[in-house]
């Protein structure tokens, strides 16, 4: 029997099942790594449009939020789940709603909660790792820090397999700066000293794959690449891809940016990502920002008529 069609059919035979509260964008990506290896995906979405189209590619879910929880039978049979819905001003809505099923789930494996580098907070361009305090500078950050204790909680407690995983800025296929650039809205923001790290998506959800083969309930992986970078000159490599000028450079306080954008720039610093290599042996396909632009241009160019 070929090896893959093998390993599939043990997987079905094994009944693997993984469930994503929220199949947005990041776990989408980890849903179809797992399809194309036979697992059964299910998982929530905020509206009943969104349901209806994660319906149609092939994922069964349902729609959930704090004021309307998931059925008695939703999580019957899941042996992994991934929580991805960011908590709100009353905290994270998958714990308060779910907590306790998913502690007398039976056959629950491993539980993968995604969070943020932005717990640490400002560092002045300075690096992180796992064992850095947590010092978030602002609201989000804090939320994400009640909810990783939240989830840890729940480990210690009840011995639910729960791993943090906390992510850098999240790009890839359909988020990148070429659609802008394509556009001519791109912009360039100078604001000297600053960086951010960074995770491609389909590197994020092999980093997934790889805790799930490996779980250590408890654990917390920093995810990013290997090259924090100022956003400017990421933008501009994206131009040069493309072979067109880079948008010129716009001081920080001229920029005009939302409170949202401009909360992302209070914090500054350098994320490691070394454990989720020495521990969980993940060879990042695309190891900085250059090599994930690169590919997600020419897949682009690839699918164009």
């Amino acid at each position: 029997m070929n090896g893959s069609l093998g390993a599939k059919k043990q997987r079905r035979m094994n009944g693997s099942h993984l469930f994503c509260f929220g199949l947005g964008y990041s776990a989408l990506a980890l849903a179809r790594l797992l399809a194309a290896e036979g697992w059964s995906v299910t998982g929530t979405s905020r509206t009943a449009e969104k349901v209806a189209q994660l319906s149609a590619l092939g994922f069964a879910n349902d729609v959930f939020d704090r004021e309307q929880p998931l059925s008695v039978d939703a999580l019957r049979g899941i042996t992994h789940i991934l929580v991805s819905i960011p908590p709100d001003a009353a905290g994270d809505p998958a714990l308060a709603r779910h907590g306790d099923d998913i502690a007398k789930l039976p056959h629950l494996a491993w539980l993968g909660y995604l969070s943020t580098t932005g717990v640490y907070g400002d560092r002045g361009g300075g690096w992180v790792d796992e064992t850095s305090a947590l010092a978030p500078t602002g609201e989000r950050g804090r939320r994400r820090v009640i909810a990783e204790q939240g989830w840890l909680e729940l480990w210690r407690s009840r011995g639910v397999p729960v791993h943090i995983f906390r992510l850098a800025a999240i790009y890839g296929p359909g988020r990148s700066p070429f659609a802008a650039l394509n556009a001519g809205s791109a912009t360039r923001i100078d604001k000297p000293g600053q960086v951010f790290s960074r995770i491609h998506v389909e590197d994020l959800a092999l980093v997934l794959r790889a805790s799930i083969a490996n779980p250590r309930p408890g654990a917390v992986y920093n995810v990013c690449d290997d090259e924090p970078a100022p956003p400017a000159v990421v933008v501009a490599y994206a131009a040069e891809l493309l072979g067109i000028p880079a948008p010129p450079l716009v001081p920080f306080a001229e920029a005009g940016l939302s409170p949202m954008a401009r909360s992302f720039y209070a914090d500054n610093k350098r994320v490691r990502s070394d454990l989720i290599k020495s521990e969980l042996g993940v060879a990042l396909r695309h190891p900085d920002y250059r090599a994930g632009l690169a590919a997600i241009l020419a897949a682009e160019q690839k699918a164009a008529p």
